[in-house]
């Protein structure tokens, strides 16, 4: 299968030495929203939407905007990218968001005809919509009503040392939910085997190729977000460590890509 790696949300936070661990306090900073599309045997697939075309119409969340400056142009967006292809929205037959933050999900009602794949509990989470999660969820985002494929169980054999749940409904044996809670209740990695090996997509589980470093050197901004950000500490640190032993573990065998990390997006695409 092959993978197309996509950036389908530019973000641009204040104080970019807090964000990116460079430059100036006063700079802006660079973030982007990292998805994959991938060139199924019957279909394309895409991992994570970014912000979509709706939310170009409507605008984000005020506290969202003045937090992020999002870029939102039409042509960042995954529905533009994928039809830069010379493929169309019904190409994409199915969706996985490793969550439903609405820079995760933002593109899913620009492919209302996708199945879209995800952990049972953030389903639930998020259909809910109480306390924190009240706050992190755009539910007009997936208000067109998406055929959803919610996974709970794991089974079968783990995948590198870390639970997996296999056997997506009509996804190639090759495409695995990797849980990795804590950022989210039902948060998980999207883990794919390609033509070039294996990749996991670890979605906001960690936010810079600077967590799985040792020492670690996440930029003070980035570590203060994930505090905020997160739904439960304990697990999310837990996922993470989960994470940085399968980058000691696995070595070259998996390449390791997170959600935001601009460095992750160029080392994958080249640029």
């Amino acid at each position: 299968m092959r993978i197309h790696h996509l950036n389908c949300g530019t973000l641009c936070p204040l104080a970019r030495r807090l964000i990116n661990g460079d430059g100036g306090l006063f700079e802006r900073g660079h973030m982007v929203c990292h998805c994959l599309l991938i060139e199924g045997p019957q279909g394309l697939i895409l991992v994570d939407t970014g912000l979509g075309m709706q939310d170009i119409t409507h605008g984000l969340p005020r506290l969202f905007e003045a937090l992020t400056a999002p870029q939102l142009t039409p042509a960042g967006t995954a529905l533009a990218q994928v039809q830069a292809l010379g493929f169309s929205a019904d190409d994409v037959r199915d969706i996985i968001v490793t969550h439903l933050d609405l820079d995760h999900a933002g593109g899913l009602a620009d492919f209302p005809k996708a199945r879209v794949h995800l952990h049972g509990r953030e389903l639930r989470a998020a259909q809910a919509g109480q306390g924190m999660d009240a706050h992190r969820y755009l539910k007009r985002q997936w208000a067109h009503g998406p055929a959803w494929q919610a996974y709970d169980a794991t089974d079968g054999e783990p995948w590198f040392g870390l639970h997996a749940v296999r056997a997506l409904t009509g996804l190639p044996p090759e495409i695995l939910l990797v849980p990795l809670p804590g950022h989210s209740k039902g948060h998980t990695g999207v883990a794919v085997h390609g033509d070039d090996g294996w990749v996991l997509h670890g979605g906001d589980a960690w936010f810079s190729h600077l967590d799985l470093v040792t020492p670690r050197r996440t930029p003070v901004g980035l570590k203060l977000f994930q505090w905020l950000a997160g739904d439960h500490t304990r697990q999310r640190r837990a996922s993470l460590a989960q994470v940085q032993a399968l980058a000691a573990r696995a070595g070259d065998d998996v390449q390791l890509i997170c959600a935001h990390d601009p460095a992750d997006l160029a080392r994958c695409t080249g640029h």
